[in-house]
């Protein structure tokens, strides 16, 4: 208080200052809430920040943003481990079966794929802009803002135009993706556009600029009554029954029917792991010379998580994982298990790891390499490589050749290759020229690899199939022999149920010239016609060519026996060549007796891989371990990227390790922690996005649809384009937009705006909802979504486009693409305008 002889006068802007004697000070209040953009948020600024320059305040917050940005991600991906857990819960079913005593037993998830993805999924994937609404309304005294409604809005633009227009793209050439489940898109695309209807009428006929509470508890009601209807669409309860009896499908979920990969041999039926399914799956890898039973483990567990039935939810947290340096969801293979996987998904039924093509030579032409590996010499310039076509010859048929590096590099050891070579009718052997550099430097011998795939439009792969050789090793050496011929080793040891067994025969000290050399079976204790089909025959190596195979079928007949043996001899080799020291081997026929022992370490070899691909966590331990170490633990596959998200993001991850994990009570303790941590999260990040704009000059409409719609829509991009690629249908990349879109209206709205109306109903006031920025990008939103949609549909049923709604004609999907980000670029530029009064009739 000051003396009598004191002069006191209060001076500056808002009475900012006071002087006492000419001097002046600063009140205490406007320190700690009186300086610019200070009172914009809820919970910030925690410490003064009145010293601090204005850009740099901007700055720190920006930074703030983007890096709550990323742990929203990272908690969202926790709380999505909780959705799966949860949503995973399964049925029994029996059915009948061939055995009369033991019916077949299968599990079916108790989860509509409707229902999950319009409630605990969408709430998944939307809850940080759902929160933020709610946060903002109760934390303003139950009065309106800008941020939250902005937010929904703008992410609902991002989500349908920039989402569909990448994924719209993103298809590779020749494919296309169209929506499976045509009625319960139809039904969500016509909510996306009642729900914005809806709020313009709100704000601008019933009760302009007011929200009463029955039209908050409409807006509200709309969550359910969408969610029975999409899944009556889904149960085909009404309409034009489907081409194809689903009734079995939707009682049974994804038994058989959701996965094309099932074809009329299967392997993991369900994507469930089966001991004869591994073996089946086991004796077709092994047809891959060099795979160790690791490597056919790491190959099995793949086929099972991709042959299963993904939600949107699956893509959106491997994409959060990818951001962040996290544990994939998806297999992680090495080189040369990804050369095995891709040709063994040479089918071109087959999008994943699947079932090598039965040979049918009198409906497909089989096209290979006539040798799986060929040497040369480095001076050699160039020399060409046969590629043979059998079965079938009557039509024309081509095939894509490409080289691929192996120690031996493209530019510096050789020419690239990729050119298509097209057989005509009768025609049986082509040859592509290979060029070798001579770099005059001595090097040891180096290998590359030549590749033949089928073309990826669909009618070039029709009456053509790859054989076995699709993949051919060229190896740079200095020798100009015809070499001399042998077995590689004296003995070989195949099971009895192996098929096949492949004995390779090997040219060395040389490869110059074409040589060949004659076969014959020997009978011992093993007899041909019994145990296996023998005979005789002739191995022609051409020029360059090392290694070819003879193949033996060994006959399964299924009952105990000892071990037998048979002998294969060379003899008359041609051409110069000579015969090597091992002229003779003995192949032994062993039965599966011990197989069980070898099948039952592959069971828990290939359940382990797919446990380490599992979306959720089931215990501290392991959420632990992931937080800790980049990639999950998993090094060998961590990329630079993977080590530098890491650590930007390894505070979150140690923080958010202490929820509890989806394997405590069924996963909804972890719903409820999860869900807490992202609504405190989302109310931060509301504050930075708030002060950020103010401390710019950004309103918080503007903000809204821009920087806040853009973080928090980002990971849901990734995951759409993962989804638009490697999914056979369109469903799950752009067929849950609209219901998201939907549902962020009817709870992101109607929950906080039901709250507010009630709450100032019993005050006595009425809950104001300015109407003139909201109302304005609600309703250029809602004309440029149907625009959008339209534009969706007409793909699916035009031809120009290719009559799908992703992919197809390649210049169109490029135009349909641009059309939608400029649908999106006129939402946000005329938002914003109108925001800073541009459109205003009395400027």
């Amino acid at each position: 208080m000051a003396s009598p002889d004191e002069t006191v006068m209060i001076d500056g802007l808002n009475g900012s200052h006071i002087s006492v004697n000419n001097i002046s000070y600063v009140q205490e209040s406007y320190v700690h809430k009186g300086y610019r953009c200070s009172a914009e948020g809820l919970l910030l600024p925690i410490i003064s920040e009145y010293t601090w320059s204005e850009g740099a305040r901007a700055f720190l917050y920006l930074v703030g943003l983007l890096y709550c940005f990323m742990g929203v991600a990272i908690i969202a991906d926790i709380f999505m481990g909780a959705i799966e857990k949860i949503t995973s819960k399964t049925r029994k079913v029996y059915l009948t079966s061939e055995k009369e005593d033991e019916p077949e037993v299968i599990e079916v998830r108790i989860w509509s794929d409707a229902v999950a993805n319009l409630t605990l999924m969408a709430l998944g994937s939307s809850a940080p802009e759902i929160l933020l609404s709610v946060i903002e309304v109760i934390g303003n005294d139950f009065e309106a803002k800008d941020l939250g409604p902005g937010t929904i809005v703008g992410s609902a633009a991002f989500n349908l135009f920039v989402i569909s227009a990448v994924c719209v793209m993103a298809i590779p050439a020749g494919e296309e993706r169209r929506i499976r489940d045509l009625k319960v898109f139809l039904v969500t695309a016509v909510f996306s556009v009642v729900a914005y209807l809806w709020l313009l009428i709100i704000l601008m006929v019933t009760s302009p600029e007011e929200v009463e509470v029955w039209e908050a508890v409409v807006t509200f009601l709309l969550f359910p009554l969408l969610v029975l209807l999409a899944w009556l669409a889904e149960r085909n309860f009404c309409g034009v029954p489907n081409k194809t009896d689903t009734s079995k499908q939707i009682e049974l979920g994804n038994f058989q029917t959701a996965d094309k990969l099932i074809k009329e041999k299967q392997y993991f039926r369900d994507g469930r792991l089966d001991r004869d399914g591994l073996v089946a799956f086991i004796k077709e890898v092994k047809n891959y010379p060099g795979l160790t039973d690791e490597d056919a483990a790491v190959l099995a567990a793949s086929k099972l998580v991709e042959s299963q039935s993904h939600s949107r939810m699956w893509y959106r947290v491997g994409a959060v994982r990818n951001m962040t340096g996290g544990r994939k969801t998806q297999p992680q293979l090495s080189t040369k298990l990804k050369e095995v996987y891709s040709a063994m998904n040479e089918h071109p039924e087959a999008p994943t790891l699947g079932d090598v093509p039965k040979v049918m030579p009198h409906q497909n032409a089989i096209i290979d390499f006539h040798a799986a590996s060929c040497a040369v010499m480095e001076n050699i310039g160039k020399f060409e490589v046969a590629i043979i076509r059998s079965g079938r010859t009557d039509n024309e048929v081509s095939v894509r050749v490409e080289t691929i590096d192996g120690t031996a590099t493209e530019d510096q050891d050789y020419i690239p290759i990729n050119q298509v070579i097209t057989f005509g009718p009768g025609e049986t052997e082509k040859l592509i020229e290979v060029e070798i550099i001579n770099d005059n430097q001595w090097e040891p011998d180096e290998e590359f690899f030549l590749k033949i795939s089928l073309l990826y439009n669909a009618e070039k792969r029709q009456g053509v199939q790859l054989g076995r050789i699709s993949i051919m090793e060229i190896t740079i050496l200095n020798d100009d022999e015809p070499g001399m011929v042998m077995f590689q080793k004296r003995g070989f040891l195949v099971k009895e149920s192996i098929g096949k067994a492949i004995i390779p025969v090997v040219r060395k000290n040389g490869a110059d010239g074409e040589i060949t050399v004659k076969w014959k079976t020997i009978d011992k204790t093993a007899i041909s016609g019994r145990d296996f089909e023998g005979g005789e025959g002739v191995l022609v190596f051409k020029h360059t060519e090392i290694e070819q195979n003879i193949e033996i079928p060994i006959i399964d007949d299924m009952t105990p026996e000892k071990d037998e043996h048979f002998e294969i001899e060379l003899f008359d080799p041609t051409g110069g060549a000579k015969l090597g020291q091992i002229n003779r081997t003995a192949v032994t026929i062993t039965n599966d007796d011990d197989f069980n022992n070898v099948l039952a370490n592959m069971m828990i070899m290939t359940n382990a891989n797919v446990h380490a691909l599992q979306v959720h966590h089931e215990t501290y331990l392991s959420q632990i371990k992931d937080a800790l170490n980049v990639n999950g633990g998993d090094i060998e596959n961590a990329t630079g990227m993977d080590y530098v998200m890491h650590f930007l993001t390894f505070g979150w991850k140690i923080v958010f390790s202490l929820v509890p994990p989806p394997g405590i009570l069924g996963g909804w303790l972890c719903f409820f922690v999860s869900l807490g941590a992202i609504g405190l999260l989302t109310a931060i990040i509301g504050d930075l996005a708030a002060t950020f704009g103010c401390l710019v000059g950004l309103k918080n409409s503007v903000t809204a649809i821009t920087f806040v719609a853009l973080g928090t829509s980002l990971p849901d991009t990734f995951a759409s384009k993962t989804a638009a690629v490697q999914e056979k249908y369109a469903d799950n990349a752009v067929g849950n937009v609209t219901g998201s879109n939907s549902v962020n209206v009817f709870l992101g709205l109607g929950a906080p705006w039901l709250i507010a109306a009630i709450v100032n109903k019993i005050r006595g006031k009425v809950f104001f909802v300015p109407a003139g920025n909201l109302s304005f990008s609600v309703g250029i939103f809602t004309g440029l979504c149907i625009l959008c949609i339209g534009l969706l549909l007409l793909r699916r049923f035009l031809g120009v486009f290719g009559k799908a709604e992703l992919g197809g004609n390649v210049p169109m999907k490029y135009v349909s693409g641009a059309i939608m980000i400029l649908f999106w670029l006129i939402y946000v530029l005329c938002t914003s305008f109108q925001a800073y009064g541009y459109f205003d009739s009395e400027k």
